[in-house]
């Protein structure tokens, strides 16, 4: 086993390394670069917007004083291409298997960094990614001849055969699905994995109802077509004289583990797919060589499979949810065979057959508790109900028509999909009103190793194959032991303690003050497109994994959209006490909480109140700032509430985009406590525009937080504000860098923990 552990270090290593090699050099971020290759993936179509992966061939640049080693140059690039300059707003068609010429520019793959967030950062590397970047389509400043060209139609290989056979699926299924289809994505998904074009209003509802994993190529997908292709050979072997050649059970067996080859490629090499697929594969090779396995040893290849090609593949949530589902069925429901052929009635095994179908769906639900937890902060509370009506249509209508009209010719693809999206569209109107109730999913903090092991331990107890009825006193008792995961978070701070979180947001604000029983939220960072903003893809996802669903008070620096994008979408799934800030009358945010009948207060210089022994003290706007129109014709910068959180021993500023003119005024105003250590939030993201010395000199923070986006188009923090702080001796924390921060005051004690540095640290261990 030592051994076995050791080989598999190594192996895991040296597949790391080769990968780490491909990284962007961070000297060619932002450098124009014109690359050669070829489309090796299933490019994605998007209203504005066309992203694709590149595998680069050759790299060249203008610039004669850099020098590229394309051995250590990425291998596969990550593409957006948008409407350029000179009015280009057709986007061209690509297809895998084209070969390139492309103007572009790249940055190394970089992402946000929180806690209980996504890791874009892993995910590039899992994909084998090098980097991210755009092209520069009849961009100002490049040579003349440096426009995108069409080298070549298709480039013969095997990954641009299976990826181009997956886009003639997928356009075949558009074409033929019904005219403006609103399901024609799951359809896709279905079919052949890709899920790009399901809206985020569909995966809310699937997601809240349970039913998200019916929504992708899942091992029943797999096994049903190995089944059939399974028995299709073996009626077609036993003709003749064929058996006496080679033996029917095992043709079909081979002939099964083909088909489900085939389709786990054209669906994308999900890992759902490729465990069925192996397990399949295993089976056959047992059949071949006269052997008899178990179900957990099949179990067991099809795991070391695909640990063995892809050692990554454990960092998601697919390998864990996948191989645990099928674990728990195979340790609780051995050798259930149901009642014999004979001497019972119809009614009999129909009622047998739904209760056996009942308990593998209780065992999945139970066994993959705590993954879930762990993985999405959520449990789905009417996921039985649903499922058991989603399965039987999703699984036995939906995902078999849906295949079929991919591949059958007109018009019968089209009555095969239409058939498929109506019933889609009926399981659709009965989970919508499902997915609305309050009570529909429990959120839930993400459980840490002691409370998963425990939880474990006690479900494997509950799940114990046997009769129910006979045990069912001890599967309570082992049931108890999931309670665990259901106990919020405790805070424990003690009273004149806080704990401030400065989330890593890009460029804009969002930062967590949490006192003994209280919590603020000040802004809410950036809106990013009219679908995403950094309240459901940042901010919400921390706040649900640490158990948190009520914030006492939400604070609105001004209205610019880098602070306020994410404010209703956190509004939807959060519950806060009031709202501050500097807003006029008739902004959206003030509308929205009138309707959800918050309380509303202007923020205004002199405000103070205390919570569990910290004081909260506004500096900024002026007293006379109310929320009507006549004070915010002015710029909206100017007007920023900056806020002062303050303990016995430490305070936090918290500063907006306030600029010189408002520094002026609470310079004027502050007088610094003997032996009080500060941290300052660098006001405007470093903008020129702020961080003046006055304000510098009167505040004499001991650290500083930049929160800015990587490689920002501002260049924030600037150069000049910068140097003002090291001329002062001030470090500058910045997120892009470190990640979220969390500052913890208690006492005198002062404790800094930077999630990029304890998230790579996990990683790499």
């Amino acid at each position: 086993m030592c051994v076995l552990f050791i080989l598999g270090f190594i192996w895991s290593g040296y597949l790391t390394h080769q990968r780490i090699q491909n990284d962007l050099p961070s000297y060619l971020e932002g450098v124009p670069l014109l690359v050669e290759g070829v489309v090796d993936g299933l490019p994605s179509q998007g209203n504005q917007s066309l992203r694709f992966s590149l595998a680069v061939e050759s790299v060249v640049t203008d610039d004669e004083l850099i020098q590229i080693d394309f051995q250590h140059f990425p291998k596969r690039l990550s593409l957006g291409w948008y409407p350029g300059w000179r009015g280009e707003t057709v986007l061209p068609e690509i297809r895998p298997g084209q070969r390139w010429r492309l103007p572009v520019v790249l940055k190394r793959a970089h992402g946000l960094m929180n806690p209980h967030g996504f890791d874009f950062e892993r995910w590039m590397f899992q994909q084998n990614l090098g980097a991210t970047g755009s092209v520069k389509a009849y961009a100002k400043g490049l040579p003349r001849s440096w426009q995108p060209k069409l080298i070549d139609q298709f480039d013969l290989s095997f990954t641009t055969i299976v990826e181009l056979s997956r886009w003639h699926l997928r356009e075949r299924i558009k074409k033929s699905a019904p005219e403006n289809a609103p399901y024609v994505g799951v359809l896709i998904a279905l079919v052949m994995g890709e899920q790009n074009a399901i809206s985020q209003k569909d995966w809310r509802v699937f997601n809240a109802t349970g039913i998200g994993h019916l929504i992708s190529i899942s091992g029943l997908h797999v096994t049903m077509l190995a089944g059939m292709g399974a028995a299709l050979a073996n009626r077609l072997w036993r003709r003749r004289s064929l058996p006496m050649i080679c033996p029917a059970q095992k043709v079909a067996a081979l002939s099964g583990f083909a088909v489900a080859l085939i389709y786990t490629w054209l669906a994308g090499f999900q890992i759902p797919a490729q465990r069925t697929m192996y397990m399949v594969g295993v089976v056959a090779v047992a059949l071949w060589t006269n052997r008899i396995t178990r179900a957990f040893d099949i179990w067991w290849w099809a795991l070391f499979i695909v640990i063995f090609l892809d050692p990554w593949a454990a960092y998601t949530p697919g390998f864990w949810l996948s191989f645990g589902a099928v674990a728990a069925i195979l340790f609780a429901m051995p050798g259930q065979d149901g009642l014999s052929e004979y001497g019972y009635s119809r009614s009999q095994k129909w009622w047998q057959s739904f209760k056996e179908a009942s308990r593998v769906q209780a065992v999945v639900t139970i066994a993959l508790l705590p993954l879930t937890l762990y993985w999405f902060s959520q449990v789905s509370v009417v996921s039985p109900l649903a499922n058991a009506f989603a399965i039987p249509l999703v699984s036995f209508i939906v995902t078999p028509f849906a295949m079929l009209g991919a591949v059958l010719p007109e018009p019968l693809s089209h009555a095969s999909l239409w058939v498929a999206h109506t019933c889609m569209e009926f399981v659709a109107w009965f989970l919508e009103p499902m997915s609305s109730w309050f009570w529909s999913v429990a959120y839930l903090p993400q459980p840490n190793l002691f409370v998963m092991v425990i939880s474990t331990l006690g479900i494997i107890y509950a799940i114990r194959p046997g009769p129910l009825l006979a045990s069912y006193r001890g599967r309570l008792l082992g049931l108890c032991c999931c309670v665990p995961l259901v106990w919020t978070k405790s805070n424990d701070l003690t009273h004149g303690d806080f704990k401030v979180t400065v989330l890593d947001i890009g460029q804009g604000t969002a930062v967590l003050v949490e006192t003994q029983t209280k919590r603020l939220l000040y802004d809410t960072g950036p809106k990013t497109s009219p679908e995403s903003d950094a309240g459901d893809r940042n901010i919400l996802p921390f706040l649900r994994g640490e158990g948190i669903s009520y914030i006492d008070r939400l604070a609105i620096s001004h209205k610019d959209t880098d602070h306020v994008g994410g404010a209703l979408s956190l509004m939807k799934s959060i519950e806060f006490g009031d709202l501050l800030g500097t807003l006029p009358e008739w902004h959206f945010l003030l509308r929205r909480t009138r309707e959800l009948k918050i309380p509303s207060l202007p923020c205004k210089a002199g405000q103070t109140w205390s919570w569990d022994g910290v004081l909260f003290k506004v500096w900024h706007p002026g007293s006379e700032m109310t929320f009507d129109a006549m004070h915010h014709s002015g710029k909206p910068n100017a007007l920023s509430c900056v806020i002062e959180v303050k303990s016995q021993h430490y305070s936090f500023w918290l500063t907006g985009d306030v600029e010189k003119g408002g520094e002026a005024i609470i310079a004027n105003e502050y007088k610094r406590s003997e032996g009080l250590a500060s941290i300052l939030l660098i006001p405007h993201h470093g903008s020129a525009t702020s961080s003046s010395e006055t304000f510098l000199d009167a505040l004499q923070p001991n650290w500083a937080v930049a929160q800015a986006g990587y490689r920002n188009r501002y260049r924030h923090p600037n150069a000049k504000v910068v140097g003002r702080y090291v001329e002062r001796g001030i470090p500058i924390l910045e997120t892009v860098h470190t990640g979220a921060q969390v500052w913890e005051f208690r006492g005198r004690e002062l404790q800094r923990h930077h999630w990029r540095d304890l998230h790579r640290r996990s990683w790499h261990q």
